[in-house]
């Protein structure tokens, strides 16, 4: 029974899970538009290589099974089921391996840019200057203030 009360820690956490939801929220769209780009680079590649290795009896035997060993190579899961036997094919499995990488890099760096920059806007929102004001002599104004926020004369 301790243990599930363990759980209510988890709450310090809520902060940091919405400012990755809103990271992803923000660049959905870039998101999408290079998933859109993966599909598609993976239904010609996969179809480039059935035309390659389609007839060297590789397990290459229709369009959807080249597209599938597309998706397993590209994403670098790799289960090795299908595996070209020419030496073109397996320039072009080298090619699209090298491409894996950048499909896992890439969905990482617009979330994380995205990260940065609502971190960016929020500390830029609350930032405080050393500005003092002349009557009062106070610090600690907010950057676009134009009177002082204690007496209010105009800084």
């Amino acid at each position: 029974m301790i243990r599930v009360f363990r759980l209510f820690k988890l709450g310090n956490f809520i902060k940091e899970g919405s400012i990755i939801i809103d990271a992803l929220k923000e660049s959905r769209g870039k998101i999408t538009v290079f998933m859109t780009f993966v599909l598609l680079t993976v239904t010609v590649l996969g179809s480039v290589m059935y035309l390659v290795e389609g007839q060297a009896d590789s397990g290459f035997t229709s369009i959807p099974r080249s597209i599938y060993w597309a998706i397993v190579t590209l994403t670098t899961v790799g289960y090795g089921d299908i595996a070209p036997k020419t030496q073109l094919g397996q320039f072009l499995a080298a090619i699209i391996m090298i491409m894996g990488y950048g499909v896992l890099a890439v969905p990482t760096g617009i979330v994380s840019a995205e990260m940065v920059n609502q971190s960016n806007s929020a500390s830029v929102e609350k930032e405080i200057t050393t500005q003092n004001c002349k009557s009062c002599l106070a610090e600690g104004h907010d950057r676009d203030a134009h009177f002082c926020k204690y007496c209010g004369e105009e800084l």
